[in-house]
């Protein structure tokens, strides 16, 4: 936004500080009844013709953009991709604890990759883990969907579950 002296474009269309129309005027004009009610001017449409400028307070208005940008961050939410690692031979209490972390992370809104590792041997029995994937998976049918199908990528085994 061009303000005050950085405007040069003659004649503007001017609107006052209270939102009334003042008219047509030359960059001059304008710029002193801006200054003689101690307010700035301020170019809000400067595509139309003639531009538009508006008589008001260039550091209130900035601080009101900024506030206003703020409070729309604050309101965001952004979504976050939590991973929860099982292992083929997991015994049930793990198995219910590391569900129970999964549901707590999908109930915050966030994604869950559940990451199934393979360590020597037990890479020959892809079928086992396949098992444990899809009991997390069947656990948390309520909250989420299979966003990702497990697949197998080297000694992992992934699967991305989505808030439904």
């Amino acid at each position: 936004m061009r303000v005050n002296r950085q405007i040069r474009i003659s004649p503007l269309r001017v609107i006052a500080a209270d939102g009334a129309q003042l008219g047509i005027m030359d960059v001059e004009t304008a710029l002193a009844a801006a200054v003689e009610q101690g307010l700035d001017l301020v170019e809000v449409a400067p595509l139309a013709r003639p531009p538009v400028v508006r008589i008001m307070d260039y550091g209130k208005f900035k601080f009101e953009q900024a506030k206003m940008a703020r409070q729309a961050k604050k309101k965001q939410h952004v979504i976050h991709l939590k991973e929860v690692k099982f292992r083929p031979g997991i015994e049930e209490h793990d198995f219910m604890t590391k569900t129970r972390h999964a549901r707590a992370f999908l109930g915050e809104g966030n994604k869950v990759k559940v990451t199934l590792m393979f360590r020597g041997r037990q890479i020959a029995h892809p079928e086992l883990g396949r098992v444990v994937v899809n009991r997390v998976a069947q656990e948390l049918a309520d909250i989420a969907k299979v966003e990702t199908e497990p697949k197998f990528e080297g000694k992992f085994m992934t699967m991305i579950l989505a808030p439904k």
